[in-house]
This record gives structure tokens, C-alpha cells and sequence, in this order.
């Protein structure tokens, strides 16, 4: 059967679709457990192969309480991980009680061309229970003519039974292709917990 697409008011038929065609679909390139790791670096798998890359978190628990996922990366074969960023933070929040909520712009986690790493979950708790999932994709990290742009989407159990839901945005100011990025958390170790990466296709 025919696919049927509609073009200024008239009707054609698409016998067969191009081979080219994105699809949209994940392909698992690599998987990282963390285990008491002071960080967790991706330093292969990520070229020209795909546009777009996805990072997902899954139950990242921390090993000292009240800190922060974050990330960075780095071009070539270098572990500085300290490329310039410019990004911005939002999160919306919710307690167990129902008593204290909010959706706000934090300026604090922001970074203006700065080399740091970049927040992007909320503080978390090292109760059994608490931990971060969510995701961060890196936008065509191999192109020599835009900077690269992301987005993360995480939410955390915060010590204090929040539940933080956190978006951040933003690109890194450079030219030159990435090749690798390195998580952590903003203070201790990364107790337990696994990250995945996907290529889009």
C-alpha cells in the first residue's frame, strides 16, 4: 500500500520511503555501573556516526548526602574536562507532604562561558531509598562549524523528601569536535547506580 502525503492542496502517492530516513531509534553503544566511583567517563563510541547522542541515569545514588549530579567534556583524547559552557537551570519541586512546592529559574547553578562542571540534578540524599534518574543528550558533537548544544532532564529523591524535577540547557562555545564527557557528583563519590549510552539514529 501506498503512503499518501498532501502537498499545496493536491494528493500524490510514496511508493517507497528513502533509505536515508531517520528513524529515531536508540542503539545501546555502551554501559557504565558505577561502584563507589569517584567519576565515570565515556572516552569512546562517541563520533560522527550519529547526530545526536543520549546519556540516561538510572538510580544514581550518591555516596555523601546533599549533593549534585554533574558533568563535563572534552575534545580528542584529552581529561581535562574543562570545556567552556553557558547554560541555564530550572526545577520544579514537590514534598512528600504536599506543603511546598515550586516551579523556579535558579541562577545560581547557571554557568556564563565558564570551564566548571555542569550541574544537572538537584541535591540528593544517601538514604537507601534516594537516588537521580533522567537523561542528557549532546546534540551532533562532531560538527567543525556549531557549537554543541544539550539538554538534560533529571529528576532526584532529595534528602529532605523532595521530589526535583531539574531541566538545564545549554551549549558548549566550541568548534572542535567532543569526544568525551565525565560525571560526578558535586562532592564524594557516585555510590552506586548505572549510565547508558544511546546514539539516535
Amino acid at each position: 500500500m501506498a503512503l499518501t502525503k498532501i502537498s499545496n492542496q493536491s494528493l500524490s502517492s510514496i511508493s517507497s520511503l528513502p533509505a536515508t530516513l531517520a528513524t529515531g531509534a536508540l542503539t545501546l553503544l555502551s554501559t557504565q555501573t558505577a561502584s563507589s566511583s569517584a567519576s565515570i567517563s565515556f572516552t569512546s563510541g562517541i563520533d560522527s556516526t550519529y547526530d545526536s547522542y543520549i546519556f540516561k541515569f538510572i538510580n544514581i545514588h550518591p555516596a555523601t548526602n546533599q549533593t549534585f549530579l554533574t558533568f563535563q567534556a572534552d575534545t580528542g583524547t584529552n581529561t581535562n574536562y574543562n570545556q567552556t559552557v553557558t547554560t541555564s537551570y530550572f526545577t520544579a519541586y514537590h514534598n512528600e507532604g504536599g506543603s511546598s512546592t515550586a516551579l523556579t529559574y535558579n541562577t545560581s547553578y547557571d554557568l556564563a562561558q565558564s570551564t566548571d562542571f555542569i550541574t544537572i540534578a538537584d541535591r540528593t540524599g544517601t538514604d537507601n531509598d534516594q537516588c537521580i534518574s533522567g537523561t542528557l543528550q549532546i546534540f551532533q558533537p562532531s560538527s567543525s562549524t556549531f557549537v554543541k548544544h544539550f539538554i538534560a532532564d533529571t529528576n532526584c529523591y532529595e534528602q529532605s523528601d523532595f521530589s526535583s524535577r531539574v531541566f538545564v540547557g545549554g551549549y558548549f562555545n566550541i568548534t572542535t569536535a567532543i569526544t568525551r564527557f565525565q560525571f560526578k557528583m558535586s562532592s564524594g563519590n557516585l555510590d552506586s547506580g548505572v549510565i547508558k549510552l544511546y546514539g539516535v539514529g
